[in-house]
């Protein structure tokens, strides 16, 4: 196994328990199990269980920015807000563990970081704004809350029919 093999295997072993057990009920010494390397290895890479962290959540940060990329160089308010709606069911089931884990550190101040949302909350504001609404900081914040708690739902595998649900959101927003 090569030492990039390692790294990726020691990354997803934490993702994983981080994300099903708490960051702070896992230890350095269960991911090295659960990767199949020694914790002195997770330590040569990664410094210490903060650093692990770190790396999952900045390869994150990369998935975040590829799904909301689009969305805010879209012009067109309807699509806007349509693509927004899509958002939590374009994630992949395979990258359920990082959702739950972003999930899981908003009450964590360290990691919760609330300003990342604000480009989104302003394109969806603009595009509210545009098609005639009377409030549409508060039509954005609430769109923003629900496709917060759509996504949970989502990760916890609690909406069954995700197409038919979808289906039911973007008819109620007539996009």
């Amino acid at each position: 196994m090569t030492v990039t093999d390692k790294k990726a295997n020691i990354l997803s072993a934490a993702l994983e328990l981080f994300a099903n057990e708490g960051f702070n009920a896992t230890s350095t010494s269960s991911v090295a199990k659960k990767a199949g390397v020694s914790e002195a290895l997770i330590f040569r890479h990664f410094l210490n269980k903060k650093g692990l962290l770190d790396a999952i959540l900045g390869q994150g940060e990369k998935k975040f920015m590829e799904l909301m990329g689009p969305i805010l160089f879209q012009n067109e308010p309807k699509k806007v807000i349509k693509m927004t709606l899509e958002l939590p069911f374009s994630v992949k089931e395979s990258e359920y563990d990082f959702w739950k884990l972003q999930i899981k550190l908003k009450w964590d101040s360290d990691y919760y970081h609330p300003q990342k949302m604000v480009p989104l909350t302003n394109k969806l504001t603009e595009a509210f704004a545009a098609l005639g609404s009377e409030m549409p900081e508060l039509e954005a914040l609430s769109l923003n809350q629900m496709v917060e708690s759509i996504s949970i739902g989502l990760v916890r595998n609690e909406i069954k029919d995700k197409k038919k649900y979808l289906a039911f959101l973007l008819a109620k927003y007539g996009v």
